[in-house]
């Protein structure tokens, strides 16, 4: 993600994000849904670079030149799916119809125990994805999220779901950290969630084909993956408009094993593989697209970074190092 992206102010402020909460709580979701259109409105004049590209991007997905009323439509969506975090994040799940596609094959690897990292995007709602730890109370989610890039949402989010923030593994803090964090989390059987579509400052991206050209994407999470040895399955949350979701698990992997000298063309093979398989969705649910900036051309998602932090990919074999190093005292 570009380095222009992230500081970009979070839309509307915490009093607006706070306003919207109480609204949702105290009016209802149909109260809620109305002030929509004014939020909308709102990104759609002030939010020139949101605007903007969600235009282009829509130009590429829907093969013609997108109009303004797509845009709206688009942002709409995006306000929509922020809306009802609040009411799936209270375990309010009779308000919504939710269909579930895949989750034999993930349900089974966890009644066996085994920990699993599920790879999303900001294609649809990732919350929607956490319908999974309300409907089996016996499973942990782990979230891996950057606290510090949204603070006014987590602390919404919190505040709706103080489990939410017990199960957040901060991608903030250093790297071996996180991965030692992430390695307990999946020792015990749970699953460990983060989103792989956007290259971050301090992960050289692998670029693959996306809509017609080249785009980057993180090395990191393969790389993780690749080291711990764990399933992986992808997940999409889509939302079909109204009160509709439509949630998507697909096994990619039972298990990455790839020795180190061969791992950058194995990670260049995956990452083309999720490529194709995000476009895939994509294609089915463009308005579900929430990477509001130029996701092909970001200057900054596409230079070889350098880092204060170790890559997690170097991180991970550290971590196991230590745990091997602690086992063996």
């Amino acid at each position: 993600m570009s380095a222009q992206w992230k500081q970009r102010p979070e839309g509307g402020g915490v009093f607006a994000l706070w306003l919207i909460r109480s609204i949702a709580r105290y009016g209802g979701r149909g109260v809620a849904r109305a002030c929509l259109y004014p939020i909308t409105l709102y990104f759609l004049i002030v939010r020139g670079p949101e605007r903007r590209a969600s235009r282009a991007f829509l130009t590429r997905a829907f093969g013609r030149r997108a109009s303004l009323w797509d845009v709206a439509r688009h942002i709409h969506t995006f306000a929509a799916t922020i809306l009802d975090r609040v009411f799936l994040l209270t375990g309010e799940l009779s308000r919504f119809d939710i269909r579930v596609d895949g989750l034999p094959a993930l349900a089974e690897r966890v009644d066996r125990g085994e920990g699993v990292l599920v790879f999303g995007s900001h294609l649809g709602s990732f919350d929607a994805l956490r319908v999974l730890a309300l409907t089996r109370p016996q499973l942990r989610v782990r979230v891996v999220l950057d606290i510090g890039h949204n603070p006014a949402v987590t602390r919404l989010l919190d505040a709706l779901n103080p489990q939410f923030a017990r199960d957040v593994i901060d991608a903030g803090r250093d790297g071996v950290s996180i991965v030692l964090e992430i390695q307990q989390a999946l020792a015990r059987g749970e699953l460990v969630a983060l989103l792989v579509d956007r290259a971050t400052p301090g992960d050289t991206p692998v670029t693959a084909p996306l809509l017609g050209s080249d785009a980057p994407f993180p090395a990191t999470p393969w790389l993780l993956a690749a080291t711990l040895k764990v399933p992986v399955v992808l997940a999409f949350g889509l939302y079909r408009g109204g009160n509709r979701y439509q949630l998507v698990f697909e096994e990619f992997s039972s298990g990455l094993d790839i020795p180190r000298q061969h791992r950058r063309d194995a990670v260049a093979v995956l990452v083309g593989r999720y490529a194709a398989r995000l476009q895939h969705h994509l294609l089915r649910a463009p308005l579900n697209w929430f990477n509001f900036y130029d996701f092909w051309h970001a200057d900054d998602a596409t230079r070889d970074h350098q880092s204060d932090l170790p890559p997690l990919g170097d991180a991970a074999g550290a971590a196991a190092g230590q745990r091997d190093a602690g086992r063996a005292g």
